[in-house]
């Protein structure tokens, strides 16, 4: 009986996807009635003749989706979608909290957000951040410079690179 309950249950997932596929997996994955999101950033880009902003896709070859169990097939079954993203063995779940943090700081103006593989990044300091969206957030910083912390997520194997003032962290 609670196998059941659990299987019906909601979680956010990472999928993996062909390149360049992340908003085209998004959409279809939407028109299937499953609820998916591709978050994406607003960037300008330099053409021969003008000057574009364009919005690009925040995680390169990936879609967060909100499934339960059983929707999992259908999931696998959308052009576009390679796996599941695992973690020690099993599809990686992602914290609602996380979804909503990149939410929120996405709806901030004027800020941006650069991703990179977690394998780039060496150095390790674990902080309590004091101010914007991330406050009271804990976290593994792995790089700083004058202005940009390195947070790590550590469900995603990603790392956000979000610019705010290096005084708003406190090493713990």
């Amino acid at each position: 009986m609670q196998s059941t309950m659990l299987s019906r249950e909601r979680k956010w997932y990472a999928v993996y996807t062909k390149p360049r596929w992340e908003k085209k997996s998004d959409n279809i994955l939407l028109q299937k009635g499953i609820e998916s999101w591709c978050p994406v950033q607003k960037v300008e880009r330099q053409w021969s003749d003008r000057k574009k902003i364009i919005e690009v896709p925040l995680f390169r070859s990936y879609v967060f989706v909100r499934i339960n169990e059983m929707e999992r097939i259908a999931v696998l079954d959308t052009d576009g979608i390679i796996n599941f993203i695992h973690y020690l063995g099993k599809p990686a779940i992602i914290r609602d909290e996380e979804i909503e943090i990149i939410k929120q700081y996405l709806l901030m103006p004027g800020t941006t957000i650069q991703v990179t593989g977690i394998q780039a990044l060496k150095e390790k300091t674990r902080v309590k951040i004091k101010g914007g969206v991330f406050m009271d957030n804990e976290g593994e910083v792995l790089r700083t410079g004058k202005k940009k912390v390195y947070v790590q997520l550590d469900t995603l194997g990603q790392v956000l690179v979000v610019e705010f003032p290096i005084e708003y962290l406190l090493p713990i």
